[in-house]
């Protein structure tokens, strides 16, 4: 009798432990965040840089080359439209493309801004170290800043990432005023440095592997890159992490069912349009979807369906990243809103 007792009371306590997360919708297989990592070191190039363009001391170019040979290649690339410094004319194109006196304000009042960046560091370091215990296989890169002079934002390559730092002076910032507009201003804030970071290197770890002209496909790759930087950084809200403010968020809760209604109804989820499908992830405010919808509202929907999908499935991070089934992850998600 005691036995029996013993083992109902084993069997009990095993079904309240799955009814923990089961029952509640919480996916037992996600690890905490980290919170005290090492640091990553950021590599100051955007002030190294700066050196030359402000002095126009040429005998640092050789420093230069041996210090950063993959970022001046990157900046090349992504940014001066010049394959590799070695080629003749790189250094008087850099030059003088940093040289314009607007972009040579900007580039001075942005290493200003950021002068120190140690708790940049902290929280990447926290933040690649929660990614590497969900995805082991994932490495680590070299990370840089620099400035691009509101060009490509983030250069990616095998071992290295930078972010361009001009991008995040507070939306406030005059310079801003003349190139952006409001919603897209509400993103250049040092608060998205970090999510930005992070969400640059998994997508050059995880590559989009859909049809970028499918909604249901871009909607589920965006979801993804969400949910893994709201577990690395849960202290980070939903308003920072979609650059939406407090009444967006709200109206897109209060119209989640009907957003998906209209999708189903105007047959959007699966026809390859990429007009249609690239509405979905603008900036800009959404009227052509609802009134008052705010943009990216393809993402908002995504990082939904993934985070039903999580719970329901109970998967691992790695299980989720290596699925590029989207219809598959829908169908199993339940998501009926």
């Amino acid at each position: 009798m005691q036995l029996k007792k013993r083992a109902l009371k084993i069997v009990f306590t095993a079904i309240m432990t799955f009814c923990l997360f089961s029952c509640t919708g919480q996916n037992s297989n996600i690890p905490s965040a980290v919170t005290n990592a090492e640091p990553i070191l950021i590599n100051r190039f955007d002030k190294d840089l700066y050196q030359l363009i402000s002095t126009g001391d040429t005998t640092l170019i050789t420093g230069l080359n041996q210090k950063y040979p993959k970022m001046l290649e990157l900046l090349g690339k992504g940014v001066l439209n010049v394959k590799s410094p070695s080629l003749p004319g790189y250094w008087d194109k850099l030059t003088n493309f940093y040289s314009e006196p607007t972009l040579k304000k900007l580039y001075a009042d942005a290493i200003q801004k950021y002068d120190q960046v140690q708790d940049i560091e902290i929280a990447l370091g926290n933040g690649f170290a929660w990614l590497k215990i969900c995805l082991p296989k994932v490495t680590i890169p070299q990370v840089y800043m620099h400035v691009s002079g509101f060009n490509q934002n983030v250069l990616v390559s095998d071992s290295t990432l930078s972010l361009s730092i001009d991008k995040y002076m507070g939306a406030d910032y005059p310079l801003y005023q003349e190139f952006f507009y409001d919603p897209q201003r509400s993103t250049m804030i040092s608060e998205r440095i970090i999510p930005d970071y992070i969400t640059g290197w998994i997508m050059s770890e995880y590559p989009f592997a859909g049809k970028e002209n499918v909604l249901l496909d871009r909607m589920i790759y965006e979801g993804k890159l969400k949910y893994l930087v709201q577990h690395a950084y849960p202290k980070l809200s939903a308003e920072l992490l979609m650059s939406y403010t407090d009444k967006e968020l709200s109206w897109c809760k209060e119209n989640e069912s009907n957003i998906w209604k209209i999708i189903i109804e105007r047959k959007h989820l699966y026809t390859p349009d990429q007009i249609i499908t690239s509405k979905y992830f603008e900036i800009i405010p959404n009227n052509s979807l609802m009134n008052n919808a705010p943009g990216n509202i393809g993402t908002w929907v995504g990082w939904q369906i993934i985070t039903k999908y999580m719970n329901e499935t109970n998967s691992t991070i790695e299980a989720l990243m290596n699925n590029n089934d989207s219809q598959e992850i829908l169908t199993a998600s339940k998501y009926k809103p």
